[in-house]
């Protein structure tokens, strides 16, 4: 088992609400070498191509099974419980707010 991988589930983009493309778990190699800054350009890079590698599957098992399948070490991170607290916009107005209200 040479390539080291990890199966994940994306979390959701903090910059929306949204749950679009949160659902499929992806399969994605760790890096074995490490980074360097080209000496012309100064960007980073390392010839490792297969960090670049994202492989998509609609289910854990799914991803699983495939990382068995090609001898694939792998280790599997589940998602954190998503916690909705009920908003309500008439709540900015309230009287009894505890911090003050400034515009």
């Amino acid at each position: 088992m040479a390539a080291k991988a990890r199966i994940f589930q994306q979390p959701k983009n903090a910059m929306q609400s949204g749950q679009a493309g949160t659902q499929e778990w992806i399969l994605e190699f760790e890096q074995s070498e490490a980074r360097k800054a080209d000496p012309l350009m100064g960007w980073s890079g390392s010839a490792d191509t297969q960090a670049q590698v994202r492989l998509k599957f609609d289910s854990r098992d799914d991803a699983v099974a495939y990382a068995e399948r090609n001898h694939l070490a792998y280790s599997t991170e589940l998602p954190q419980a998503r916690r909705i607290r009920p908003k309500a916009y008439a709540d900015n107005f309230k009287n009894n707010r505890p911090e003050n209200w400034t515009h």
